[in-house]
């Protein structure tokens, strides 16, 4: 006899990565709207301005909105779909003795997944709203709050899981297994504040309420500075073991999550400075823009070298990807691509083109888009196969009881 089953029926929360790959890949698809859609007086591009584009614009701009638009309703379905099967399976997981165990030892950082997936949801479905939803923006000032609100809920419940984490191994002694910390699993923390901050620091950039926009300036700031401290810390401590132990082989992937972490830290200033700027009348040269972009890519390229370097000698890619292996850590290789997909729309338009380097729609301005959209795409087929090794069922074998 043989019963399907899943990868995923053995649950972690690492799975809730499944749900931010699928939300950083909607994204990814406004880029092509945020930067290739004309939208004069708005720091966003919205519904009409879209609309204006697609029953105006040239046969290539409309065939690039209708693959945002597919792609953004596509994935948006997908993030929120994995969200509500996660929410559902870690309630259940967390009434197991294996949950109690996973909360006393090191891979009780691997909650913190819960916020980060939770904060990309809120960011995937305004992009939604920005794309599909006319006069979104005669109401946003209204929505920016209830956005505030909902980044702060998030942003506690991550401090909670962090607190609990930090208090238990920073007040008893010998709990933290060191030798387990051969990777930077403990960055996940980070990167969920971080996409808090990224969320809070929207308000900023496109509010035009003074105490909306200095809310959010101020509270974006505290979120994306303790990702900051948290990532400095994490990240030394587990180079040190992992120099002394190598890397732990099913969390190879985390060694690119600085990637990820960039691009939201990196957009989250953007957010800032465009909100100093239009608000609060503070100026900055699109060339410091450039540079910043520039220092932020740099960091994430070494990273990107080391992770793939690690994952090559290690066969990672052979056994958790196109072998029969199966890691929910594995979906840690979405983020990186994306990220840096992202980061490249923005380093090639908010840095080259504003500081009059490339011309928009040069040459080397589509060779640029284009290995961004490659990476993009890249991730495209990365998601389908990792949901196809994951939540597809396959027949296993069961014993059948002697006579």
């Amino acid at each position: 006899m043989s019963t399907p089953t899943r990868a995923a029926d053995t649950y972690s929360p690492l799975y809730f990565l499944a749900s931010l790959g699928a939300g950083g890949l909607s994204v990814s698809f406004f880029m092509y709207l945020f930067f290739w859609v004309p939208h004069p007086g708005v720091p966003v591009p919205t519904f009409e301005h879209i609309w204006a584009a697609f029953t105006t614009g040239s046969t290539l701009q409309q065939a690039a909105i209708v693959i945002a638009w597919i792609g953004i309703a596509f994935f948006v379905v997908l993030n929120l779909k994995y969200l509500i099967w996660n929410l559902r399976a870690f309630s259940a997981f967390s009434k197991t003795e294996t949950f109690e165990k996973l909360r006393n030892s090191n891979a009780e950082t691997t909650i913190l997944a819960m916020p980060l997936a939770l904060a990309m949801a809120v960011n995937g479905m305004f992009v939604a709203g920005l794309a599909f939803v006319p006069q979104l923006w005669s109401i946003v000032e209204y929505l920016f709050p209830l956005a505030m609100i909902a980044f702060l809920l998030i942003g506690i419940q991550a401090l909670r899981y962090i607190g609990d984490f930090l208090g238990r191994v920073l007040t008893k002694g010998g709990v933290f297994d060191v030798t387990a910390h051969n990777s930077f699993a403990q960055l996940l923390p980070a990167f969920a504040l971080s996409m808090v901050a990224v969320g809070f620091a929207a308000p900023a950039a496109m509010s035009h309420n003074v105490v909306t926009a200095g809310i959010a300036l101020i509270v974006s700031t505290f979120f994306g500075f303790a990702a900051i401290l948290y990532t400095v810390v994490a990240a030394i401590t587990a180079f040190n073991s992992m120099l002394h132990h190598g890397t732990a082989k099913e969390s190879g992937p985390t060694l690119m999550i600085v990637v990820p972490i960039m691009t939201v830290l990196g957009i989250m200033f953007l957010r800032q400075s465009h909100g100093m700027h239009v608000t609060f009348d503070a100026h900055g040269a699109p060339v410091e823009t450039l540079v910043f972009l520039s220092r932020l890519l740099t960091v994430q390229l070494v990273f990107l070298g080391l992770g793939l370097l690690v994952l090559r000698r290690q066969g990672y890619w052979d056994d958790f990807v196109f072998g029969s292996k199966t890691s929910p850590g594995s979906y840690a290789l979405v983020c990186p691509g994306v990220a840096l997909s992202v980061m490249l729309h923005f380093w090639l338009n908010k840095g080259l083109v504003a500081s009059g380097i490339v011309d928009k729609y040069s040459l080397a301005y589509i060779l640029v888009s284009a290995i961004a959209v490659g990476l993009q795409f890249a991730m495209i087929a990365l998601v389908l196969r990792l949901n196809k090794q994951h939540f597809g069922r396959t027949p296993t074998a069961v014993a059948v009881p002697a006579e």
